[in-house]
C-alpha cells in the first residue's frame, strides 16, 4: 500500500527548534517526527512512501538515506522552490500514486491511536474519492458533516467564515468535526484537481467537490491525537502512548 507523509511545512510554531532543522526531524521520546510516523506506516502494512519536503529538505533526504529508507520504497516530492500547500503537494505528488489504488496521506506532526489498517478497510466501503479522520475535539474551524457522516461545508467560529458550494447553506444543520491530518485519498480525485493551481488548500479542493461527491468521515472512538506542531504540545508528547500501540476500533 502506498502513503504520503506531509513534512514540507516551516514549522514556524516550533521556532527556535526550526531555525535550523525541518519540523519532521524534530523529536519525540529519542526519535524524529518522522520516524515515528514512517514506522507506524510499515507496522500498518504501507510500503511505499512519498515524503514532501521544503524547509531544510536536504536534511529530511539525509536522513531517510541514512536510516536505509527504512527498509521500504521511499520517495521525494520536491517542492524547495515553492511550497504548494496540501492540495498542491498532493497534486505534485500524483505521479506516485499510479496503481489506481487509494493511498494514505498523514501529517508528519500527528500523532494518534488511530489504526491505518482499520481506516483503509472503512474507506474501502465508503466508495467515496476521499475518506477524512476527523473528531469532536475543540477547535476554531470544523467540517460540517451531514447525518451521514459526508463532507457539507466548513466553519471558522471565531470569525463566523462559512464556506460551502451549497446553496443557502445553513451551519447549523449539521454536525462539526475537526480534521486530524490523516486522511484516504482515491486516485480518481487527481480528474477535479487538473484545473486547481499549482498551489491550493486540501481542504478547499473537498469544500469545492462535495456537492457532487460523498467524501466520509471516519471517526474512530477512544481517539488518541496530539498536534505536535507547538512548543507546548510537543512537552506534552513526550508522554504520548508510543505510535503503534494503537487500539482496533469497529
Amino acid at each position: 500500500m502506498k502513503a504520503m507523509i506531509f513534512a514540507a511545512g516551516l514549522g514556524t510554531r516550533l521556532k527556535p527548534l526550526t531555525d535550523s532543522l525541518p519540523k519532521a526531524l524534530v523529536s519525540v521520546g529519542e526519535k524524529p517526527l518522522l520516524q515515528h510516523i514512517i514506522e507506524k506506516l510499515k507496522q500498518s502494512g504501507f510500503d511505499e512512501i512519498i515524503i514532501n519536503i521544503h524547509h531544510f529538505g536536504q536534511q529530511i533526504i539525509d536522513f531517510v538515506e541514512e536510516n536505509n529508507r527504512f527498509d521500504i520504497r521511499i520517495e521525494f516530492s520536491d517542492e524547495r522552490e515553492k511550497l504548494l500547500d496540501t492540495g498542491g503537494g498532493i497534486k505534485k505528488a500524483s505521479w506516485f500514486f499510479d496503481d489506481n489504488k487509494p493511498f494514505l496521506v498523514h501529517n508528519v506532526d500527528i500523532l494518534s491511536n488511530v489504526d491505518l489498517s482499520n481506516l483503509y478497510t472503512f474507506h474501502l466501503k465508503t466508495h467515496s474519492p476521499a475518506t477524512l479522520v476527523c473528531s469532536s475535539r475543540e477547535t476554531l474551524r470544523y467540517l460540517l458533516f451531514d447525518s451521514n457522516q459526508h463532507l457539507k461545508g466548513w466553519i471558522n467560529e471565531k470569525t463566523g467564515e462559512v464556506k460551502s458550494p451549497l446553496p443557502d447553506f445553513d451551519p447549523s444543520g449539521y454536525r462539526k468535526f475537526a480534521f486530524s491530518g490523516i486522511q484516504i485519498v482515491e486516485p480518481s480525485a487527481f480528474r477535479y484537481m487538473e484545473n486547481f493551481p499549482d498551489n491550493f488548500s486540501i481542504i478547499d479542493f473537498y469544500l469545492s467537490i462535495c456537492s457532487k461527491e460523498k467524501l466520509a468521515a471516519f471517526i474512530p472512538r477512544d481517539l488518541q491525537l496530539i498536534d505536535v506542531g507547538k512548543l507546548n504540545s510537543l512537552e506534552e508528547a513526550q508522554n504520548f502512548p508510543i505510535p503503534g500501540r494503537f487500539h482496533h476500533y469497529t
